[in-house]
Formats: structure tokens, C-alpha cells, sequence
């Protein structure tokens, strides 16, 4: 669990990203959780000079979707992908299920083709603790999310 503000970092340290292209995929589940985070992932990529029209954004209906709607995304000349979603803690095993199944999906997404997919799933176990992900107390993992995919891109480009 975060015990520190997730968007808290050194700005100095991140690669210019102006001549990078980024799709952001978005799962419409838990709404109110997946567009606080979009907006801090958006936010943070628009400060770091990428141009609005180089951010490209896909729903999907569930967090399941997100690993079909990344590799989808990753043939669209896009630097990097980031998958946003949320799934909270319920009364039956679907939770394990939908987060090991979109764990192992982006993973292999990210082993089988040369496109960086930033994980960017909520796994919580109350509403409350998405909340405080999302741009509340511990602030955006959407933010953490965009900074990764700066850096993967700036990686993928050098090697």
C-alpha cells in the first residue's frame, strides 16, 4: 500500500517528451476512479510537452478489456501504452481473478512485443483506498503511471 504521495517526484530527472506518442487505455468500470486517474496520467504528460493531439484514448467496458485494448493500442505507432483500472475487493473471487488475469495479460503484452504497457490497475480492497489513488491523500497513481511511460519510451528509444 502507498504510504507517500504518488505524485510526488523529481521533475528534473524526466526525459523530454515532446516528440513522444502515447495511448492511454481506460476501463469504464469504477468511473469515477479510472477519469482521476486518466486526468493525472493526461495532466502529467501535457506538462512533460506532449501535444494534446499525441495522446490517444481508447474505453473499455472492464479492467479485463484493458489487456485486449493494449495490444490493440500498441499497433498505433504509439511510444507507450498505459492501462488504467480499478477493481475493488468484493464478496466473491471475480477480484483475484480479474487481477491476476490483467496482471499476467499486461505482462505478456509487455514481454511479446517491443511497445511498453504501464500497468496502471487499482487492486484495492475498499472504495476509499481507490479513492485516495486517484488523486486524493496519497495523490495519483495516474500521475506515477505517465512518468513510468515517459521513461519507458525514453528507454525504448535508446536501446
Amino acid at each position: 500500500m502507498a504510504t507517500t504521495n504518488l505524485s510526488d517526484y523529481d521533475k528534473t530527472t524526466i526525459p523530454d517528451a515532446s516528440n513522444f506518442r502515447f495511448g492511454i487505455v481506460v476501463s469504464e468500470w469504477n468511473e469515477n476512479i479510472t477519469e482521476g486517474l486518466f486526468n493525472g496520467a493526461y495532466d502529467t504528460l501535457i506538462e512533460h510537452g506532449v501535444a494534446p493531439d499525441n495522446i490517444v484514448r481508447w474505453n473499455v467496458p472492464g479492467s479485463f478489456e484493458l489487456i485486449y485494448g493494449c495490444k490493440k493500442m500498441q499497433e498505433q505507432m504509439v511510444n507507450a501504452v498505459i492501462a488504467i483500472g480499478s477493481v475493488v475487493q468484493g464478496e466473491t473471487k471475480h477480484f483475484d481473478f480479474v487481477c491476476d488475469g490483467v496482471t499476467q495479460g499486461i505482462k505478456d503484452l509487455n514481454v511479446m512485443r517491443e511497445t511498453p504497457v504501464i500497468f496502471c490497475l487499482l487492486t484495492d480492497n475498499i472504495m476509499q483506498q481507490a479513492i485516495d489513488r486517484s488523486g486524493g491523500k496519497h495523490g495519483n497513481k495516474g500521475t506515477e503511471a505517465a512518468i513510468a511511460a515517459i521513461k519507458m519510451a525514453e528507454l525504448r528509444r535508446n536501446s
